[in-house]
């Protein structure tokens, strides 16, 4: 599959999809990802000359910039020539949904605190979900000009190569416990969890993108992640990336029906009844 070969003029195309086939999700998939990749072009142009002062706060430690908007419009739109008939769950909510059969959902720029100090990475991130489920996932890493992807049935790719999770234990296992915004809630739990891991695991990183995280547990670059006080648009495109390439996720409670919620583990698998032990100790 190349982006070179997507359907000729996205703008104003309605794609008539049946998502009974894969052929159809795919093509889909692939639009999505230009989509993703003009926007972290646009994002990748403005960090060039980004300046702190350009910085919102939204509540204690969460910040957002006109990039984080520009780049939501830019998606919006893009998405709404591809399938005008959805609704939207955005970031920075500049669409909406009702009752709509899709729905996109949409981080803009996913580690905003990573792009205001230029510390990658970050993101773009874009899914489409069809009641209860996730059919397509996008998360472009900018950086690394990485394009993650995965549709429902039809595998997980990055820049058209198939991912797989790894294959390590607890005892190896690379693990990433990402530093939510609530830190006053959080901080007794993410405690614990180090105390828990540190030492008894390969180790632990902290990277600032949730939906990296995800796409890097789909890639066998980390066994696991685990957040709470997230998101949709943070991790939804990710879970189905993990999930395609053969891994597992969860809420915090271990229910696989993680999408209307706030926490996420993410695993090869292997190590995911590990994760939850540790989380339902440490809260």
């Amino acid at each position: 599959m190349h982006f070179q070969k997507l359907l000729p003029s996205l703008h104003r195309q309605i794609i008539d999809i049946n998502m009974t086939k894969q052929n159809d999700l795919g093509q889909l998939t692939l639009s999505v990802c230009q989509v993703a990749r003009e926007a972290g072009a646009y994002i990748k142009k403005e960090r060039a000359n980004f300046s702190i002062e350009k910085v919102e706060r939204k509540h204690a430690h969460d910040y957002v910039s006109y990039v984080d908007k520009s780049s939501e419009q830019m998606i919006v739109s893009r998405l709404h020539d591809i399938l005008p008939e959805a609704g939207f769950i955005t970031e920075e909510g500049s669409a909406g949904h009702s009752d709509e059969q899709y729905v996109w959902v949409v981080d803009p720029l996913d580690g905003t605190t990573n792009f205001i100090h230029g510390f990658a990475p970050y993101a773009v991130s874009i899914a489409l979900c069809k009641g209860r489920e996730i059919v397509v996932g996008v998360v472009y890493e900018i950086i690394s000009d990485e394009c993650f992807y995965a549709w429902q049935n039809g595998g997980a790719w990055v820049n058209e190569r198939p991912l797989h999770v790894g294959k390590s234990a607890i005892n190896d296992a690379l693990l990433c416990l990402q530093l939510p915004y609530n830190s006053d809630a959080y901080k007794p739990v993410i405690t614990r969890l180090l105390n828990h891991f540190y030492g008894n695991v390969g180790s632990i990183r902290m990277i600032g993108s949730a939906a990296i995280a995800l796409c890097y547990v789909a890639a066998g670059r980390l066994d696991a992640y685990a957040e709470r006080y997230i998101g949709q648009w943070d991790y939804m495109a990710g879970a189905l990336i993990v999930k395609e390439a053969g891994g597992r996720v969860t809420n915090y409670a271990g229910d696989d029906f993680f999408m209307e919620g706030d926490s996420v583990v993410a695993s090869n698998g292997i190590v995911h009844s590990d994760l939850l032990e540790a989380v339902k100790q440490a809260e």
